[in-house]
C-alpha cells in the first residue's frame, strides 16, 4: 500500500515557482543533461520540507532510447531529480558549500509511469541532518498520483 503524499498539494500553487533555474544553478552544480529539476514551488526548513518540479520535455537526452516509440522517464532520473532537491535543501539549511552526493537510497518504489509533457512535483522531508549527511523521505508525483517513493541518504564528498 503506498504512503499517503507528505504533503497536501493542494494548498500549494503548482505553477508558481520561488526559486528560478538561475538561483537552483547557484546551488546546485550540475548542468547539461544533468539538471533535474527546473524550480521549487515551497521550501520550508521549520516543517522541514521542499517541493520541486520538473517539466519532462521531448528533448530529454533518455527519450529516444529509452524504449523508443513509448518512452517512460528512467526511475534513476526520478531518484535523482529528488536528490538534487534535496541537496539544495541541505545547503540552504546549513549554508554548507561542500558536495552532497548520494550515499545509498532505501524503500525505493516505482508506482507509476513519466512520460514527456508530464510535471513531475517532487517532494522531500528531511528525517535527519547532520555536517556530513543528511536522510530524506521523497516522492515524486504526476497528476495527483504517486509515481515514486523512497529514503535518500545524502554524503557529503
Amino acid at each position: 500500500m503506498p504512503q499517503e503524499i507528505l504533503i497536501d498539494l493542494s494548498t500549494l500553487d503548482l505553477n508558481k515557482s520561488i526559486v528560478d533555474m538561475n538561483e537552483i544553478r547557484a546551488i546546485i552544480p550540475h548542468r547539461f543533461e544533468m539538471e533535474q529539476i527546473n524550480g521549487i514551488i515551497k521550501f520550508d526548513p521549520e516543517q522541514k520540507i521542499i517541493v520541486g518540479y520538473k517539466d519532462v520535455s521531448n528533448n530529454e537526452f533518455w527519450v529516444r532510447g529509452h524504449i523508443p516509440g513509448r518512452p517512460l522517464m528512467p526511475g534513476v532520473l526520478m531518484l535523482e531529480a529528488a536528490a538534487q532537491l534535496c541537496t539544495y535543501y541541505y545547503k540552504k539549511t546549513t549554508q554548507d558549500d561542500r558536495f552532497l552526493g548520494f550515499g545509498g537510497v532505501d524503500k525505493v518504489k516505482f508506482r507509476g509511469k513519466v512520460v514527456p509533457g508530464d510535471k513531475i512535483i517532487l517532494i522531500a522531508k528531511n528525517k535527519e541532518l547532520r555536517s556530513r549527511r543528511a536522510v530524506f523521505d521523497t516522492q515524486g508525483v504526476v497528476n495527483g498520483n504517486l509515481v515514486f517513493e523512497g529514503v535518500i541518504i545524502g554524503m557529503v564528498v
